[in-house]
């Protein structure tokens, strides 16, 4: 490297691995304080023998690289860029693996997300989400004058935001770039409502002097009663906005056109309908941002992702598995496990428990008979079938879990494990 380059993301990233472990990151094991993240993962300590404690979130580093080549050349097989939703994650290091597997940028919700990934060195950040923040504008255009290689791309869906972008970034060196975000209909989140009101934001970002009009963008999950049927017809919409806006000449400053949809429920549809898009005056950036598929889930994306539908393109694995212990069996049709809220995802599905450890003897079987009814703060309270597996105070229960966005953000430090239980890496997130 050049002296005087800046670090790209693997490189920054890498450093991670001089951090200290200490009391700050639960499951690992007590021994291991002082040590380094890298030479933690050096000494391939097995999860299950090596003095990890008890709730314990795990990565499994098959599926985990699996679902990271997947989508990748999923995106590039389809004709499309990929930004990942970071807010998934917020891990560093996954998102120099995303950018390695092909993806374009990395996409962001909040301005700390964004902090986050220039931090670590990306270079593309597409915040998806209407950005009205005096501070964080001020912030984005010292990053833009900065790094002449540096591109931010950020919604509008009001006029009176972008009254309030232009303001707060008026004398910037470098305009900030935004494209209209299209509502998914009524009752949908944020967004202009109709074309004629997103055409009206796109005049006034158009003649906003610190603002570059660069496309449209938009969520297709929020489609009311989301089918294959009336998320392709969301998607139509967009598109058609995106020739309507440029065939009005509002993108004439625009070197490429964003468009850009696409969560981890439905971009088959986005991969379909953008594949129809016309000519239009400048090349399009068709942007995908799926972000769930880096782990996939036990449940709401697993029951609900495109692979489902379209087989032939291959399928995801979970790659999540939370290890807890049987800590009381007060009845015989009931078992608490010392994980619960704090460390496990339950705004879309309880956890499901998939495997049970012999505390006596280390022997693995499957979870039969056993489900989570509820959840304490710390505390899982499993039902037990009298025909099912067996359960004694001291065995590992495996739980399988919904909903990764709200697993990374309970886990500052994540150990990836191979398949015969060796944890080989860690992941460090920031929430």
């Amino acid at each position: 490297m050049a002296a005087g380059q800046p670090l790209g993301p693997d490189a920054l990233a890498a450093r991670l691995a001089d951090e200290r472990v200490d009391h700050r990151f639960k499951g690992l094991p007590p021994d291991a304080d002082g040590l380094t993240v890298g030479e933690l993962a050096a000494q391939r300590r097995d999860v299950f023998t090596g003095g990890f404690t008890t709730p314990v979130l795990t990565l499994s580093a098959e599926a985990l690289e699996h679902n990271l080549a997947l989508l990748g050349a999923y995106a590039k097989r389809h004709g499309l860029a990929f930004a990942p939703h970071g807010k998934t994650t917020m891990a560093p290091g996954l998102f120099a693996r995303q950018l390695a597997h092909g993806a374009w940028g990395v996409t962001v919700a909040v301005p700390h997300q964004a902090r986050v990934c220039r931090a670590f060195g990306v270079r593309r950040v597409f915040l998806a989400n209407e950005l009205v923040d005096e501070a964080a504008l001020r912030w984005v255009a010292g990053q833009l004058a900065d790094d002449p290689e540096f591109r931010f791309v950020c919604y509008v869906d009001s006029v009176r935001g972008v009254e309030l972008m232009d303001r707060a970034l008026a004398g910037s060196a470098r305009p900030v770039d935004v494209v209209v975000e299209l509502a998914a209909g009524e009752g949908a989140r944020t967004g202009a409502r109709t074309p004629a009101a997103a055409a009206e934001v796109a005049g006034a970002a158009a003649r906003a002097a610190s603002l570059r009009l660069v496309g449209v963008a938009g969520y297709e999950a929020q489609v009311p009663g989301a089918s294959p049927e009336t998320v392709r017809a969301w998607l139509r919409r967009l598109v058609g906005l995106a020739a309507e806006l440029d065939g009005a000449g509002l993108f004439a400053d625009a070197e490429e056109i964003v468009l850009s949809a696409g969560g981890s429920e439905w971009f088959d549809a986005v991969a379909e309908v953008f594949a129809e898009v016309p000519p239009l005056s400048a090349p399009v950036l068709r942007l995908l941002r799926s972000g769930a598929y880096v782990s996939h889930d036990h449940g709401h994306y697993e029951r609900l992702t495109p692979f489902n539908r379209v087989p032939e393109e291959g399928a995801l694995e979970p790659a999540f598995r939370l290890w807890a212990q049987v800590v009381s069996r007060p009845t015989p049709g009931e078992a608490f496990l010392n994980a619960g809220k704090r460390d496990v995802s339950y705004d879309l599905a309880l956890p499901v428990p998939q495997w049970v450890r012999s505390g006596r003897d280390g022997a693995v079987r499957p979870a039969a008979g056993l489900a989570v009814t509820a959840l304490s703060d710390q505390h899982a309270w499993l039902r037990t079938d009298p025909e099912g597996t067996a359960l004694e105070v001291g065995d590992w229960v495996a739980l399988g879990l919904a909903h990764p966005c709200t697993v990374f953000e309970k886990w500052p430090l994540i150990p990836v494990v191979e398949a015969d239980g060796t944890a080989v890496d860690y992941v460090r997130t920031f929430f």
